[in-house]
């Protein structure tokens, strides 16, 4: 007795931690996020695949008035080799002067190719309008494009946009609320009420009692050392920490683009019948050749003769139980050989008819 006491003592705690989570995977520490930056620059040395507009121009010009260049009043640049492009870049939390991001640039003209392109030193800014990145290199453009003389053209990928890898230095660091207060709050990726009170269960069992406490749906507050230091290793060891999250709700999510119908574990159907069947209506054209007389004076003339035919497939109709789990329900369109079209049309009108407890959602 003692020895399967044991035994089931120990496939329970396998099983606990089969659906256990730790919290730095369910969760994100308030205020330690990325910033998304943003920039106008220019991309030279292309073999001709640039462009000639306004902006570019303008853009080219005041360039050349950097270095101290000044074009004669009316002077039109040619910048076939020249192409206008946004840089953007996202810059990771605790980012420090001097480190280097990766940089996408793309165009924003005419431009056919970046392909063999420099981009030009270029700004970096913030949504406050401050610069915190500056961004510079040779272009890597995975696209390309080829032109026939009739006219002809093939493309692959993208020509028109390319990556520098570490393209732009930290210039200025971004003030994070990290270090302040006497809290640390971690947001749930998905939010559910089951998951933040066991999360705050298992901080407090960890640290001991009233040290955390949910604050709604999304949020837990930690309690946490002021000391810098400290509170690195205090968080290194909360988030590590296993728990069992809540079961998401019952969803079932339908693409109507691709057919992929994905059915939750936990949605549940209703007594109910269902029956479909479908229509086919075929239409074929047989052309008829009406030869007249050899004296009468007619013409050959082509008859067109339509054939409609009218087939119904024999729909089947099967029940479901009370309390249908997914495999039933998987088992049962099975049976009736439903296509992913079909199914989503079984689905929408069972949830029309109040059969489904769950959600269904069309995207």
């Amino acid at each position: 007795m003692k020895k399967l006491l044991l035994l089931f003592t120990g496939l329970l705690v396998l099983a606990c931690q089969a659906n256990a989570a730790r919290i730095k995977d369910v969760s994100q520490v308030a205020g330690v996020r990325s910033n998304q930056l943003v920039g106008y620059g220019l991309v030279t040395g292309l073999p001709g695949s640039g462009e000639s507009t306004p902006f570019t121009d303008q853009s080219f010009n005041a360039m050349l008035r950097n270095f101290g260049i000044q074009l004669p009043p009316g002077t039109k640049p040619k910048t076939k080799n020249v192409a206008a492009v946004i840089v953007t870049a996202t810059l990771p939390a605790f980012s420090k002067q001097g480190q280097t991001i990766d940089v996408t640039v793309s165009s924003v003209g005419s431009a056919k190719s970046l392909r063999g392109g420099t981009l030009m030193q270029t700004m970096l800014k913030g949504l406050d309008g401050k610069v915190y990145a500056i961004a510079q290199g040779n272009l890597v453009v995975s696209g390309f494009s080829a032109n026939g003389a009739d006219g002809s053209k093939i493309v692959g990928n993208n020509p028109a946009a390319g990556m520098i890898s570490n393209g732009a230095i930290v210039e200025q660091e971004i003030p994070s609320p990290f270090s302040r207060g006497d809290y640390i709050t971690f947001n749930l990726l998905e939010s559910d009420f089951t998951t933040a009170q066991r999360m705050a269960d298992a901080i407090n069992n960890f640290l001991g009692p009233q040290m955390a406490s949910p604050v709604d749906a999304t949020s837990v507050k930690v309690r946490a050392p002021r000391d810098i230091s400290q509170r690195v290793a205090f968080l290194s060891a909360v988030e590590n920490l296993e728990f069992n999250p809540a079961d998401g709700a019952a969803k079932i999510i339908v693409n109507s683009r691709t057919g992929t119908i994905v059915v939750g574990k936990h949605v549940r159907l209703k007594p109910a019948a269902v029956t479909h069947g479908g229509m086919t209506v075929a239409i074929k054209e047989n052309l008829n050749v009406s030869q007249p007389n050899g004296f009468s004076g007619g013409q050959t003339t082509v008859v067109p003769n339509s054939q409609i035919e009218v087939s119904e497939a024999k729909g089947k109709m099967f029940k479901f139980e009370p309390g249908l789990t997914l495999d039933d329900l998987v088992r049962a369109v099975n049976e009736v050989g439903a296509a992913p079209s079909d199914l989503m049309a079984i689905l929408q009108a069972l949830k029309q008819a109040g059969a489904i407890e769950g959600q269904l959602i069309i995207i």
